[in-house]
Formats: C-alpha cells, sequence, structure tokens
C-alpha cells in the first residue's frame, strides 16, 4: 500500500529541502512534490524537466470598465489598501475584498478570477516530481497545495509506486495544514536554536491535532549540544522518536553548490544520519 511522507518544520531555514533532496535519492520507488508552493526550491537540487504546466487561478481581483466609469471617486476613497488610484486598480495591492464592486454607483466594476501562478509536472532523474511557482504577491490559500498533491497522488497510483515524498512549508498556517491532512507520517526538522525549540512544539501540536504520526530530526545538533538536549527530553515526554541527528557540516554548503543533495556528494556522518533517518521511516511506516 502507498505511504505518503511529509517533511515540515516549525520555521524556515532549518534544512528541510536539502533533507528531503536526499531523501529522493534514498527512496527508490515514489513521486515527489513540493508542497512548499511559496518559496519552491526543490526543482533546484533535483533539476527537473517540465513535462507539463497548468495555470492555477484563485481568488478575484476588481478591474474597471472605462467606459461606464464616471470617475465619481468613491471607489477611490472607500478602499482600504489603497488599490484604486487615478480610477485604475492596482492588481498587488487589490485584496479581491469586492467592496468597491458593491458601492461603485454605475456598476462600472467587475471582480474577475485571478491567474495567481503555475503548477507543473516534470521529470527528474529521481522520478516524478510535481512543483509549483506562484505569481509575485500572490496569496496561497492552501488551495494550490491540494492541487499538487492531488496531481502527485494521481501519478502515484498509475505509475504504482510505493511512497509519496513531499517537501512541505514552514510553519503552522493553512499551507501546512493543506500538506500534513491525510499523511501517514510527518517528519518534523528543527535545530537546535530557542525558535527552534518553540516553533517545534507548535508543529507537533498541530500534527497532534489532526492525528498524524511525527518522527523528528534535529538538523545541525552540535551547534548547541544542550538545546538538543532539551528537544529530545520534550520529544521523549511527548513519546515522540527522534529519528536522526544531523551534524553541522560545510559539506552540505558544498554539496548545494555543485546542485546535488548531499547523500550523493559525500558519504560522511550527515550522509550516514540521514541514511538513519530513512531507516526510522520505514521502521515506523511498517509498523503501522
Amino acid at each position: 500500500m502507498m505511504k505518503e511522507i511529509v517533511v515540515i518544520s516549525g520555521k524556515g531555514g532549518t534544512g528541510k529541502t536539502t533533507i528531503v533532496a536526499s531523501l529522493a535519492v534514498l527512496v527508490k520507488s515514489k513521486v515527489m512534490v513540493d508542497c512548499d508552493v511559496d518559496a519552491a526550491d526543490l526543482f533546484l537540487l533535483l533539476q527537473p524537466v517540465t513535462q507539463e504546466r497548468q495555470e492555477f487561478w484563485s481568488g478575484y481581483k476588481a478591474v474597471i470598465d472605462k467606459d461606464k466609469c464616471t470617475q465619481c471617486g468613491l471607489c477611490q476613497d472607500l478602499c482600504r489598501f489603497d488599490a484604486i488610484n487615478d480610477f485604475q486598480v492596482d492588481t498587488i495591492s487589490c485584496e479581491g475584498c469586492g467592496f468597491c464592486y458593491r458601492v461603485c454607483p454605475e456598476e462600472a466594476i467587475t471582480m474577475q478570477e485571478n491567474l495567481s501562478g503555475s503548477w507543473f509536472t516534470s521529470d527528474t532523474r529521481y522520478g516524478p516530481l510535481v512543483h509549483a511557482r506562484l505569481g509575485i504577491a500572490q496569496e496561497n490559500s492552501g488551495k494550490l497545495v491540494s492541487m499538487v498533491r492531488q496531481q502527485a497522488k494521481s501519478i502515484a497510483e498509475k505509475q504504482e509506486v510505493d511512497y509519496i515524498l513531499s517537501d512541505g512549508p514552514p510553519g503552522i498556517g493553512c499551507p501546512v495544514i493543506s500538506s500534513i491532512s491525510g499523511v501517514n507520517l510527518a517528519v518534523i526538522v528543527t535545530e537546535p536554536t530557542l525558535s527552534g525549540i518553540h516553533d517545534l512544539d507548535r508543529a507537533i501540536s498541530v500534527c497532534q491535532h489532526f492525528n498524524v504520526p511525527v518522527i523528528v530530526c534535529i538538523n545541525k545538533y552540535d551547534l548547541n549540544e544542550d538545546n538538543s538536549h532539551q528537544i529530545e527530553n520534550y520529544c521523549y515526554s511527548q513519546r515522540i522518536e527522534v529519528a536522526s541527528k544531523i551534524p553541522f557540516d560545510n559539506v552540505v554548503t558544498e554539496a548545494l553548490v555543485q546542485g546535488l543533495p548531499v547523500v550523493e556528494y559525500s558519504n560522511n556522518s550527515v550522509t550516514q544520519q540521514i541514511k538513519k533517518l530513512w531507516l526510522s521511516i520505514i521502521g515506523l511506516l511498517e509498523n503501522k
């Protein structure tokens, strides 16, 4: 039976995508999906070749019909986002609230669906990848995350693969909830900093609320071993496994510069800990 694994982090910059790229090398039968659509960068390491592109439409923007507009100025005066100037709508500032549409006495304003970005189905040397790109200043409500996940599931079912491997968003907002809902396991990547500890607690709480099993990976654990011990003790109190503790090593940066996942670039202690993480993932999933 196919299993879905999502790698998330309570905060950005913990090394989540770097670890996902390495897991993409280790996991043989899988489809990959980048659910971090606000800042999708898994493709930088996987170097995909796009096979299909689809437009993503979400939300609405105000549009003024110049033929109907009498330039009364009411919309400009009442727009709280200052999105209308010289009787033209600034699409970046417009929040799509529709208030101007409702107050226009000449019915010169309409609300039109907004092209927010695109999503892609691509091939990589590690397997299929589904990813997306939002347009400038476009919001991510979680709808796009759901779309790329659905496409990944469709591909996985057709190809009869064993796993879906997702690079999830950081934080605990709507995109994260869209990423973790219904998955078999969430891997939370954290770091031994005070903010890392705080945000790990929040991420675990969200997963527990949605009954999603969790394991934890401490990245760069040796930068502050006291904080790493604190994370381990906290996870122990929550009956959560700390599956691996990855040391700080400049080899990770070297691999990124070369455009390679670190497990492909080196076989040092970082690679061994990522392999250990994957073995822990397999063990937990097999016992479910």
